[in-house]
């Protein structure tokens, strides 16, 4: 499989896309305006604590006080024996208020919501994880081979001294990776983690103590692979930043690293650009003629899958057999792209055939095994619906680049013309009988204002002999379809 990663950077914004046998499937955004917090550390303060809840408010200097329930707070009481048991105390044994505390972003602001926060701190480098509070040494599952774990397990326990306190994960990174190279990284993360335990100490409440690379650098320490065949940039300076940092921790994917030059925008390529544009968009074709409809809502998000003019070559039973193996693997790569996270739902058309849901579901596990995000599949419910998660780290492609529509105010939809129309008639007796008046006047949209002289005229005449007043109509071009004035004159 051919993988490319191009990396478009400005002043204002950075795009990172992955790109595989030319097929654009994932989409990382970050703009200097708002970037991401996800891996920040924070001096925090404890503004309120919530025993119902179970959890507490932090004040680390955001808009919105950040939220850390007492499943993510460390219990120095249980630090000797490292072993972390269920929280059964009460929270007011773990933080009070006023508390000054070091706490990690696990989870960007989403919506109305705060960021999620963690004590549990994680510090990552190219080939491991490092955790301060924690202890031993785990090792990747996406690493199958057993005696390559074994081996990665045995290099990274060697190296740590008895008096050595925190634990390592070994990435999928460090596969086949050479000792010295995870003995650097285990060096570099001490040595990182003291550097922000002193700054922590010296910092204020509210304040950043340590923030996360840059995306570029992110994308070549999280993404970059013996896969990856290319990675293209098309910004100097970011390029040289990524030169520096691959000679520094990963110098075999530095001939990998070009400087794009080529006066074609580099989102161009592979039709990166117009697929995001399409990825904003709530139908999906597929190419067997069906399509997928998929809604983003506070709640959940729902995938439905429809035949179209796909008609098989057999029966009905094989067209929707085919429609929906198709569908589950172009799932796959749209919740990758859109970013979409929670509770997912997906309407299959509905099968007969027990063993053509089985083979649907183990096509859409397939598909689902490149995502890196965790996911989670139930089985197919009686009415044939597919529940799934996704973890929910970031906000979704959608949230990023657009806001709801100001006219619907998210709902997706507006009120017709002729509803409009309907509720002017009513307005206007409403008004001639609690007012008096020598005329009326209505101020509308075009397209209301035309209707009214048009289908619905003999129903305005009507009003007017019924009213004993006249009825002017004046066309507003600043009004939406469903905003109207009666006016009094």
């Amino acid at each position: 499989m051919s993988t490319e990663i191009l990396i478009n950077a400005s002043m204002h914004e950075a795009r990172a896309a992955v790109v595989e046998n030319g097929v654009l499937q994932e989409v990382f955004l970050e703009r200097a305006s708002r970037r991401g917090l996800i891996s920040n550390l924070y001096k925090g303060r404890v503004s309120r604590v919530l025993p119902g809840m179970q959890a507490a408010f932090i004040d680390i200097g955001l808009e919105r006080t950040a939220f850390l329930h007492a499943s993510d707070i460390f219990d120095p009481r249980h630090a000797d024996t490292g072993i972390e048991p269920p929280h059964t105390d009460n929270i007011r044994s773990l933080v009070a208020e006023g508390n000054e505390i070091l706490v990690q972003v696990v989870k960007d602001p989403l919506g109305t919501k705060g960021a999620r926060l963690t004590t549990y701190i994680t510090l990552p480098s190219r080939y491991l994880v490092f955790m301060p509070k924690g202890r031993g040494v785990g090792v990747s599952a996406r690493i199958e081979n057993e005696t390559e774990r074994e081996r990665l397990r045995r290099v990274v326990d060697a190296a740590v001294e008895p008096q050595d306190n925190g634990g390592f994960i070994v990435r999928t990174a460090a596969e086949d990776a050479a000792p010295e190279a995870l003995r650097a990284d285990m060096v570099y993360l001490r040595k990182l983690w003291e550097f922000i335990r002193q700054k922590g100490l010296r910092t204020q409440p509210g304040n950043l103590v340590h923030a996360d690379l840059s995306l570029h650098l992110r994308v070549l320490r999280d993404l970059m692979h013996p896969g990856v065949d290319k990675v293209l940039i098309d910004q100097p300076g970011a390029h040289r930043e990524m030169q520096e940092f691959a000679t520094a921790f990963m110098p075999e994917a530095l001939p990998r690293i070009d400087f794009y030059a080529d006066p074609r925008p580099l989102f161009d390529l592979h039709h990166v650009e117009e697929e995001i544009q399409k990825a904003l968009d709530r139908k999906v074709p597929l190419k067997s003629g069906g399509h997928l409809i998929i809604d983003q809502t506070e709640a959940m998000t729902t995938i439905d899958v429809n035949t179209g003019a796909f008609v098989g070559h057999r029966n009905l039973e094989e067209t929707i057999f085919r429609t929906n193996l198709e569908a589950a693997v172009t799932i796959a790569r749209q919740l990758r792209l859109r970013n979409l996270g929670g509770i997912i739902i997906i309407d299959f058309i509905d099968m007969e055939e027990a063993e053509h849901r089985r083979q649907v579901i183990q096509a859409l596990e397939r598909a689902l095994n490149e995502d890196h995000v965790k996911t989670n599949i139930s089985s197919v419910s009686p009415l044939g619906l597919v529940e799934m998660t996704r973890k929910r780290t970031r906000e979704s492609l959608e949230h990023l680049l657009c806001h709801s529509c100001p006219t619907c105010e998210g709902r997706g939809f507006v009120k017709t013309v002729e509803t409009v129309c309907y509720e002017i008639f009513r307005e206007i007796v409403r008004q001639s009988r609690q007012f008096e008046c020598q005329q009326l006047m209505v101020l509308a949209h075009q397209d209301v204002i035309e209707r009214l002289l048009d289908e619905e005229s003999s129903a305005v005449g009507e009003l007017e002999l019924s009213t004993g007043k006249p009825i002017r109509l004046q066309t507003e071009a600043l009004y939406t379809v469903d905003q109207y004035d009666v006016v009094l004159m």
